[in-house]
């Protein structure tokens, strides 16, 4: 029988973020040997990387920078939590975001091919994989300038690394506006909005929420010269729920975002909110 202990299988386990029977096979081959069972579990990890590849991502991590007036934030997903928290995964979220901000990169393609410690990002997904054991992926990444970049993470579960990130940049020169900015990315991260302003909004996303309020009133039977009224009121709440600067501010419910800003000396320019696989 190989010479190692629970201890063995523990630091292993935190080091290659592995389970635990691949863990105690990979020991039992290489005879306790930790240095070898750590490269046995990475080869057979990247003769694994074909079976992976259909597999589903549902977890992961949210990890964001801002340096100067540029924020960057990048989504990385794997399979399970456990890996998600796991050393190996937080420390290649790290890398990944060191080559996102060390490129400026503004798309997933600029991003994979970026330089990690001499290889591409996308080598470095395949490797991470590969020591992992499971399907990894960099989702998405985030570029957004302004005057002021405020950037806000959160974690969904105390056992977790951040699954909510948010970038928010505003203008101005009030004396408030870093605090403003910060408490408007927090609202972002728990509000959920889809755009910055009515102006950003689809006409034809408007022009159907417009249709269906109306054939609404029409079947509660609202008289036909109110209806036209009654669509904008719909419309207007529609913008609540969906543009930033028009919602209600999360911490003073009788203020819009916008005039929360506004206080402060503060416009809203840019924003990205990212969630873990939403």
């Amino acid at each position: 029988m190989a010479n190692y202990t629970a201890a063995d299988i523990k630091a292993l386990r935190e080091r290659t973020g592995a389970g635990m029977l691949d863990v105690k096979k990979a020991l039992d081959e290489a005879n306790g040997d930790a240095q070898k069972a750590q490269e046995i579990i990475r080869v057979k990890g990247l003769k694994g990387v074909t079976k992976r590849e259909g597999r589903s991502t549902a977890e992961g991590i949210i990890v964001a920078r801002v340096e100067g007036n540029v924020g960057h934030m990048v989504e990385l997903n794997s399979e399970t939590d456990f890996v998600a928290k796991s050393g190996p995964f937080v420390e290649f979220g790290a890398k990944v975001l060191d080559a996102a901000v060390a490129a400026d990169a503004k798309d997933l393609d600029e991003l994979l091919a970026a330089d990690s410690e001499g290889k591409p990002v996308s080598e470095l997904v395949t490797e991470t994989g590969a020591l992992l054991g499971e399907k990894v992926v960099v989702r998405r990444v985030a570029r957004v300038q302004g005057d002021h970049v405020a950037v806000y993470l959160h974690k969904t579960s105390k056992d977790l690394p951040a699954q909510v990130g948010v970038l928010l940049a505003v203008s101005g020169e009030g004396a408030d506006i870093d605090q403003a900015a910060h408490d408007v990315a927090v609202h972002t991260a728990a509000m959920s909005p889809s755009f910055l302003h009515e102006s950003d909004v689809p006409e034809e996303t408007v022009e159907n929420e417009k249709r269906v309020a109306e054939e609404t009133a029409r079947n509660e039977g609202k008289p036909d010269k109110i209806i036209p009224n009654i669509v904008q009121g719909r419309l207007k709440g529609f913008y609540k729920d969906v543009v930033l600067v028009d919602q209600d501010f999360a911490k003073d419910s009788k203020k819009s975002v916008g005039q929360v800003l506004s206080e402060a000396g503060a416009t809203a320019t840019a924003f990205a909110r990212f969630r873990v696989g939403a």
